[in-house]
Parts: C-alpha cells; structure tokens; sequence
C-alpha cells in the first residue's frame, strides 16, 4: 500500500485516496498518546514525570523507525533511478548501433523480402541458439558466415525481433499476428524474455474475436501459461465462440485442442445428481 507520509509518490495523492502505511500510523499514534498523556498528568508532578519519560522515549524510538523507513524509501528511489538509466544506456546504445548500421557484421535473411544488418555479438548474446548456429556446433547447422536465414519470418516480424534484441522492448510492435510470429520465435530460437512479453501483451487482449487464434498460437509454442488463459476465454464466451465460423476451421486444424475445450466446458457445467 503507497504511504501519504513516506511513500515516493505521497507528492501525488489528494484525497480521498490518502492512505497511510503501518510504520506511519503507529508513529502518529505515539506522538498523539504522549501529548495526551502530557496534558492529563499535569496534576500529579512526580507520576508525571515517570510517564512522561516513558512517552518520551517510545516517542523517540517510534520518530527513529520513521527515520529509517525514510531512509530506505530514499535509497529505493535511488536504486530505481539508476537502474532506469543504466537500462536507457544500455537500450540507447544499442539500438543506436543497430539502425545506424555501426560495424555490423552479418546479414539476417526473412522468408520474404530484403535482409537486415545485425551485429553477431548480439544475437548469440541474446539466444542460445543463435550462438550454437553462429559458431557451427556439431548438433546445429554449418556456421552462418555472413548470413543467417530465418525463412519462417516476414520482413516486418524479423524486423521486430531484432529489435526486441537489441531494445528489450515490444514498443513498436502493435500488430496481433506479428506478436504471434515473435511468440513462436522466442519458443524456437529460446528467448524466454521474449516469450514472456509476448505472452503477457496477448493475454492482456484475450477477447472473444481472437481466442482461437491465441490458442493455437499458445499451443504452438508450447506457452502453458497463454493456453490457460485462452481456455478461460473460450469457457466464458462458449456460445460466441463454439458457433462461430472460425470454430469450424479450427477444428479441422486443431483436433486435440476441439477435445481439451470439450471437456472445459462439461468441466465448467455443472450436472445435477445421478440417481439410480
């Protein structure tokens, strides 16, 4: 829960959103107790005194927690800060080198249209598999040398994966099936950052027009997570989607996945009682 008093965003809260951590809250409540305790031991000198030092010294040991946790608060803004900046520096050089063609040194060929200059480095950095096809091991093909085929990408989708290589980022891809092919790509050439960005952006868009074609590409690329997702959507807008015309293609291609949504949906039923 963000903090009014110490939290890095306090700046921005306005009420009735204001909202107080635990720290905070007991702080507060210690200061108060001992004002109020001062002003009702005025009548008794010496029982005051006593009291009046043990408020005095919760008093300090609850200011000296806040202290502390505003301390750590400042050192997490800190850290956050330049880890932000380190990224940026490192996204910024990077993609610089890539679309500035800065010493590339090797030519990555799409199924459709023309080639795109890349960096060696990066892609083997980026992937195991890469490297294995980059330095000719035994159990993958002869070494790429100048060139490197991706047959199974278009220009724009190949253009998109290097991109995320070199970035990180899915910014410039908005596209559903180009989200598809790089989902497809990061299971094959094993980029499990990739996966899961590309995971998490199609499960955020599972609707009732596209959950077909999100599972199947789940199922494609072996995407556990996607595919439970996808299931949930199917069994909410069973109706929608089982009479749909697209289920009828969908299960000529896909008759494993037709059986795993039939039992979803007896599953999700609920049957009353047999009796003998």
């Amino acid at each position: 829960m963000d903090c009014c008093v110490c939290s890095p965003m306090a700046s921005m809260y306005r009420l009735p959103r204001n909202s107080i951590c635990a720290a905070c809250y007991e702080g507060a409540k210690a200061i108060i107790a001992f004002f109020n305790d001062d002003d009702d031991e005025q009548g008794d000198a010496d029982q005051g005194s006593v009291k009046s030092r043990r408020g005095l010294a919760k008093l300090n040991s609850t200011t000296k927690g806040l202290r502390d946790a505003w301390e750590e608060v400042k050192r997490m803004r800190y850290r956050e800060e330049d880890a932000k900046q380190r990224a940026s520096f490192l996204q910024e050089g990077f993609a610089a080198a890539w679309k500035d063609g800065i010493h590339t040194d090797i030519a990555v060929r799409p199924g459709t249209g023309p080639p795109i200059k890349a960096h060696m480095a990066i892609l083997a950095a980026r992937s195991e598999v890469f490297r294995h096809i980059l330095a000719g091991d035994d159990d993958c093909k002869a070494p790429a040398g100048d060139s490197l085929s991706l047959p199974e990408l278009t220009h724009d989708e190949l253009s998109h994966l290097l991109a995320f290589l070199y970035t990180g980022s899915l910014a410039t891809c908005t596209e559903e099936r180009h989200l598809h092919a790089l989902l497809v790509a990061g299971d094959k050439y094993d980029v499990p950052f990739l996966r899961r960005a590309c995971e998490a952006r199609l499960a955020a868009g599972v609707e009732a027009g596209n959950v077909l074609r999100t599972l199947e590409v789940a199922e494609l690329s072996s995407s556990a997570a996607l595919k439970e997702r996808a299931m949930g959507a199917v069994v909410e807008h069973a109706e929608e989607v089982v009479f749909s015309p697209e289920y009828e293609e969908f299960a000529v291609r896909n008759a494993a996945l037709c059986v795993q949504i039939t039992r979803a949906l007896l599953a999700n039923k609920a049957f009353p009682a047999k009796t003998p």
